[in-house]
């Protein structure tokens, strides 16, 4: 009784449960209609459109949104009661201390560069995340982090993230606003200002975390000609063979977004973190399984129940 308790708390079990009942539902409904054209087609009413209640064509999204809302859930609970994921060692992540211990001995400040684009992009909000934790790790430090700005709203959400940083360090007085301020909205108008603050100030340090185009490797190549030590991190994959050219460290996509979990260690960020990634691998185990289903099916055409089940596949994918 015990084992079948602890079976049923497991995220999987509530997530077959889900896509049962979806598939279940899909099959009641396909029944439903085609009775409902039979009966339509013999007793030939008059045409008449009207609007359902529930979209049918949303079933597998709803399925899908309570199977992995439910995973989340599970995992952070039990997050929450000690029993945290383990992640990977990330390289760039780990040579946050050590990049601003070097801006502390050398005197230097270290550079910030929360991407080009505003708030409404959610690599943004991840550098500002990521600001915030290099903010209290430089005020421990005794580090003076810079932070210029494209977006005046991004500056104001830096300034709120430094000051609570430096709040948590103990050291309230370490936030000086006047070190992140706003330079325009014009993009090369921002490059030639950063450019420039870069070769006449030579930060020990530089951090690029957010949304970069064109200015990437402008960025990157300035900072390697001072000898900065630079950390990138980014989800534009025009933009990341710049950033592995030319800088020390970069967090590749799905590493960016995962950088304020892993350095926080917050068991809610690690649990969401990790039912995240228990809906990208059932999403991934329906298209391997559909993949076959579908080959076996091109293949052997007599057999009518292996192209049912693809298409049922493909409706439970939103397909």
């Amino acid at each position: 009784m015990r084992n079948v308790r602890r079976n049923f708390r497991s995220p999987w079990w509530w997530l077959a449960i889900a896509i049962g009942c979806a598939v279940g539902l899909i099959l009641q409904t396909r029944r439903a209609h085609a009775a409902d054209g039979v009966e339509a087609a013999a007793a030939a009413p008059a045409a008449e459109s009207h609007q359902g209640i529930f979209n049918e064509n949303r079933l597998p999204l709803l399925t899908w949104i309570i199977g992995i809302g439910a995973a989340t859930t599970y995992f952070v609970a039990r997050s929450r009661r000690g029993k945290p994921p383990t992640i990977r060692r990330i390289a760039a992540l780990e040579a946050v201390n050590e990049a601003i211990g070097r801006a502390t001995e050398m005197g230097r400040p270290v550079l910030f560069i929360p991407g080009v684009q505003d708030m409404d992009n959610i690599q943004t909000v991840a550098g500002i995340t990521m600001l915030g934790r290099v903010a209290r790790t430089a005020a421990e430090y005794d580090a003076v982090v810079e932070a210029p700005t494209c977006r005046s709203l991004v500056m104001e959400a830096a300034r709120e993230a430094v000051q609570a940083s430096c709040l948590a360090a103990g050291r309230p007085d370490a936030y000086q606003p006047d070190r992140i301020n706003y330079i325009t909205d014009e993009q090369f108008g921002y490059v030639a200002y950063v450019g420039g603050k870069m070769m006449r100030e030579k930060p020990a340090t530089c951090f690029y975390m957010g949304c970069f185009f064109a200015e990437s490797l402008i960025f990157s190549e300035t900072g390697n000609s001072i000898g900065a030590i630079q950390i990138a991190g980014t989800a534009e994959s025009s933009q990341l063979p710049f950033f592995v050219a030319a800088c020390d460290y970069t967090l590749i996509g799905e590493e960016f977004f995962a950088a304020s979990a892993y350095l926080s260690g917050e068991p809610d960020q690690l649990g969401t973190l990790q039912g995240q990634d228990a809906g990208k691998l059932a999403v991934l185990a329906f298209i391997v399984i559909g993949t076959v289903v579908a080959t076996v099916a091109s293949l052997a055409p007599s057999a009518a129940w292996l192209g049912d089940f693809s298409a049922l596949l493909q409706k439970a994918m939103g397909g």
